[in-house]
């Protein structure tokens, strides 16, 4: 589905089920994160790039404090005042119109459709996808004029605050602030964004859906941010330093300081810290266009989470190890919270398609299940459309 079919069908949708035409339609896109798993909510770097799978929400202002949404991946809609708590699929838009509310200090009541062509539970982030096209349609529909870098931040706080998932910054800034042919470097703490080149004409992003999926609310994502936050407090109370998050943490001090970290928060502390310092050395080999280098640092990367952060599942390694050595592939990881959803690799473009159905064979004959792979291309970030 192109981006015009996608807009098409929703403002379409919302013609159907409001009686009137949209007048803002906003196109936010999902993402794949090459390196840097589970660091973003420790104030870490990160290196992702939005890909070209996104969502469109269209939206109409209200007068008053209502949100009326309907839902084309569904076909469901569900209507509630701003600030009012939801369930499922509504919580995003709802809790994302809520804190939009409070940024600018007064309710924004829309009509909204939503619909796209986003893979849901893949782990490329579908639900900052979601949050940044709602927050976009509103800062349009009310004529906020609310820059990208505040949308995200509003989308990361409805996650956080109204859906109860503790996620970091990346998801929605990368949604936001993406570009075409380029990856991002975040800085978590500091929120600072460089674009890096990525010529994905040198290696396709190849994307293997293990179809297993998750719901990070549901599984051990809030467990791992509790742990990180314990190593923090004991490293804070043993170094001597200021100890704010794993960010001010090196490798070699865990190590030192294993004996204050109890299984399994030293292997937490390794991971995060061992996994920044991967996100420094793969965004300096991006800058080389040396994408082996990236791909080794991906291998090691989900050794790491699959190790250290227990975060992988069989299928997810199944994938991994269908993938591991095969000519063409520079390297592979897991990718999204864990616990199931996808793999991403960097393959060499004239092998993609035959290393795309060699992995959905294996993976079939390991574990029985079909797996589903694309191959993305590099798209900017949130816009507004006509």
């Amino acid at each position: 589905m192109t981006d015009v079919d996608a807009i098409e069908r929703v403002g379409a949708a919302f013609g159907e089920r409001f009686g009137a035409a949209p007048t803002a339609t906003a196109v936010s896109p999902g993402r794949v994160n090459l390196v840097g798993g589970h660091v973003d909510y420790n104030d870490g770097i990160v290196l992702p790039a939005a890909i070209d799978r996104a969502t469109v929400a269209a939206a109409r202002p209200r007068e008053d404090d209502r949100v009326r949404v309907h839902s084309l991946a569904v076909e469901e809609g569900t209507a509630a005042t701003v600030g009012e708590d939801h369930e499922g699929w509504a919580a995003y838009v709802v809790g994302t119109a809520t804190v939009l509310s409070e940024e600018v200090g007064r309710p924004l009541g829309a009509d909204l459709a939503v619909g796209g062509d986003m893979i849901m539970g893949a782990g490329l982030s579908s639900s900052a996808s979601l949050e940044m096209a709602v927050a976009g349609a509103l800062n349009a529909a009310h004529d906020l004029g609310l820059p990208p870098e505040t949308l995200a931040d509003v989308g990361w706080r409805a996650e956080n605050e109204e859906v109860g998932m503790a996620c970091g910054i990346m998801d929605q800034f990368a949604s936001a602030l993406g570009r075409s042919e380029h990856a991002l470097r975040i800085d978590c703490r500091a929120r600072d964004v460089e674009r890096i080149p990525f010529d994905t004409d040198r290696a396709h992003v190849l994307v293997v859906d293990t179809n297993v999926s998750h719901r990070l609310t549901d599984s051990g994502f809030n467990d791992r941010v509790r742990e990180c936050h314990e190593a923090t407090a004991r490293l804070d109370a043993r170094l001597g330093k200021r100890v704010r998050s794993l960010r001010d943490v090196t490798p070699g001090e865990v190590a030192a300081h294993a004996d204050a970290l109890e299984p399994p928060l030293d292997r937490r502390a390794r991971h995060v810290t061992t996994e920044i310092e991967r996100v420094g050395a793969a965004a300096e080999a991006l800058r080389e266009d040396d994408v082996e280098r990236v791909g080794t640092l991906m291998r090691e990367s989900h050794r790491s989470l699959r190790e250290d952060y227990e975060v992988s599942c069989a299928e997810l390694n199944a994938v991994v190890d269908a993938l591991d050595g095969r000519p063409g592939v520079h390297g592979c990881r897991m990718v999204g919270g864990g616990w199931g959803g996808s793999v991403v690799a960097l393959v060499a473009p004239d092998a993609s398609a035959e290393v795309a159905a060699d992995v959905e064979r294996e993976y079939r004959e390991r574990t029985g299940i079909e797996a589903d792979t694309y191959v993305f291309a590099t798209a900017d970030g949130l816009r507004v459309v006509d």
